[in-house]
């Protein structure tokens, strides 16, 4: 296997999404609204959730600009697209 193996990026991506989820929570906690949706006591399945969200789309954001397909490129744009994300989703009030 290459590192640009699209199965590998995807494995990555995810665990970086996962990561920062996890992350997010344990430093700044469940917000209102992660409260409101998941309860207290699901708060870190769904900020992981989130970052795995935030992770794609930063990721599929970097292939549309053409930032390069390098796998550190990769990793770099979906960990800034899962910190985006779950920043956004903790403002949210």
């Amino acid at each position: 296997m290459r590192a640009s193996d699209p199965a590998i990026t995807f494995v990555l991506v995810l665990l970086v999404g996962i990561v920062a989820g996890v992350l997010f929570d344990r430093m700044a906690g469940p917000s209102w609204l992660a409260r409101q949706f998941a309860g207290s006591r699901r708060g870190l399945l769904t900020s992981a959730l989130v970052g795995v969200a935030g992770a794609f789309v930063g990721y599929h954001i970097a292939l549309l600009l053409t930032l390069g397909g390098g796998l550190v490129t990769s990793v770099i744009a979906a960990t800034l697209g899962a910190a985006a994300v779950l920043f956004a989703w903790r403002a949210a009030k």
